[in-house]
């Protein structure tokens, strides 16, 4: 039988050329911590670009948009087919639920494809295309953890192994690695390997760095996908430590438990780490990167200071630098940044602008180096899908303003959370620091477009210029 796969792998090349040579593609990357709203924001996005079609979506400030070019936007089926889908109508079904509960989180790679039609400007784009253009829109969904771990790519197994042990050296990290280290206390640089040993210390060693994330919202895990092992859940290549135990002496002996652990640390980078950074991560055009800046804020200084030193990991990750047409044919890279805080409906609206300013510290260095290499960055705070709204009381006889909505367990609640500290946190604010919201989705009738904040000036951001 004829095989048509190598035809429809060149078809598809071929097709992905030519919208590219007419800057008619965009591979549109969407990343973040975990819950920085990855999830709730892709599916808000598509929502708003398939209710604009029909004249419903509240987007004043994308102008394709609001001078009524927009002719609609529609789902189209992706052409990376070994990628997952993205699960929009999941996460749509989940915020339209009774009650509203927000998407299950991100746990791999996943993509979704738009078709865009609209009425061009350009007169060249009329000219080719006649009095409707095209621009296709490839969203592609992956943990930030996984970032994390392209710095293990310029170290050894030894180095890596003494990176973890001077993280140790913080008590609260020691204590939570206690039963992970006591598991392996009787191991030396000769122990032989062993499997089931091999499971259970890995095992140990991941309820560690899930431990450390959950209780002391450190963000700097690596291995990433220890947490989010995505399709190698169970895989051997994910059964292995950090050896903070006595070293061999010389080179480790091939039957032995270390020897195991680094083949297994070395293929890990290979084939996982640089494996993804090349058949995904190096073909992206623009790339959202969102932040939850009020987790760590409540959290304390340590979880404050380790989530900067993550971003600044993984911000060293993208290849920056503008997209010119050759480039976009044959070597495309990032030439738009949008760094978004999220959850900006969990403070009141005169926080916003302190809101933006924790999150221009927080990532001062990555766009220091964006800007450097040439390319466009922009910050903004927004809520993706709305779940706090605002109202102003009588306090002591003063205006007050509020946030309402629904806690996640069904509670009302109305809470002044606090002032937000412009910059890193000093001393004080850790005194009194900003009260935590934990709230669910508002109810959404399905009869329009669901309520955001400045969703659209992020659309502008993204494909505006794409859209003249």
């Amino acid at each position: 039988m004829f095989d048509r796969r190598p035809l429809q792998a060149l078809q598809h090349q071929l097709s992905t050329l030519a919208e590219r040579s007419l800057d008619r593609h965009v591979r549109l990357a969407v990343t973040g911590l975990s819950r920085s709203g990855k999830t709730a924001f892709i599916t808000a996005l598509v929502h708003q670009l398939e209710q604009a079609g029909l004249q419903q979506a509240r987007l004043p400030l994308w102008q394709v948009c609001a001078s009524g070019r927009l002719l609609g936007a529609r789902r189209v089926p992706q052409q990376h087919h070994h990628i997952p889908s993205f699960g929009y109508e999941a996460g749509l079904a989940a915020l339209s639920g009774e009650p509203p509960a927000w998407p299950a989180p991100t746990r791999g790679l996943s993509e979704l494809r738009l078709e865009l039609r609209y009425h061009s400007r350009h007169p060249l784009w009329r000219h080719l295309g006649g009095d409707t253009s095209r621009l296709f829109v490839e969203i592609v969904d992956y943990p930030g953890e996984w970032l994390l771990d392209l710095p293990l790519l310029q170290q050894s197994y030894a180095q890596w192994s003494q990176q973890v042990r001077k993280q140790l050296a913080a008590p609260e990290l020691a204590a939570l690695a206690a039963p992970w280290l006591q598991l392996g206390s009787a191991l030396n640089g000769t122990s032989r390997y062993d499997e089931a040993l091999a499971a259970r210390l890995a095992q140990a060693y991941t309820d560690y760095l899930h431990a450390a994330k959950a209780q002391l919202g450190r963000q700097l895990i690596q291995p990433g996908r220890f947490v989010l092992p995505g399709e190698y859940a169970g895989a051997p290549v994910l059964q292995f430590t950090p050896w903070l135990w006595p070293a061999p002496e010389g080179a480790p002996g091939r039957e032995s438990l270390y020897a195991m652990f680094e083949q297994r640390f070395e293929h890990y980078k290979r084939h996982l780490v640089a494996g993804f950074y090349h058949d995904h991560f190096a073909s992206f055009d623009r790339q959202v990167v969102l932040v939850d800046c009020l987790q760590p804020l409540q959290q304390g200084p340590a979880a404050w200071d380790d989530l900067a030193q993550t971003l600044g990991l993984l911000l060293q990750s993208f290849q920056y630098g503008q997209s010119n047409w050759w480039r976009r044919l044959f070597a495309p890279r990032i030439d738009r940044l949008l760094f978004a805080a999220s959850k900006a409906d969990h403070v009141t609206p005169d926080q916003h602008g302190a809101l933006q300013a924790l999150l221009e510290s927080l990532t001062q260095g990555g766009r220091a180096h964006a800007r450097f290499e040439g390319i466009q960055v922009a910050s903004q705070v927004l809520a993706s899908v709305r779940a706090g709204q605002f109202h102003t009381l009588t306090h002591q006889g003063k205006p007050l303003t509020v946030i309402e909505g629904t806690g996640l367990d069904g509670t009302p609640v109305a809470l002044f959370p606090g002032d937000l500290p412009i910059g890193r946190p000093d001393a004080a604010y850790w005194q009194a620091p900003i009260q935590p919201l934990a709230l669910r989705p508002r109810p959404w009738d399905q009869t329009g477009p669901m309520a955001h904040l400045r969703l659209d000036q992020a659309l502008e951001f993204l494909l505006g210029d794409k859209l003249r």
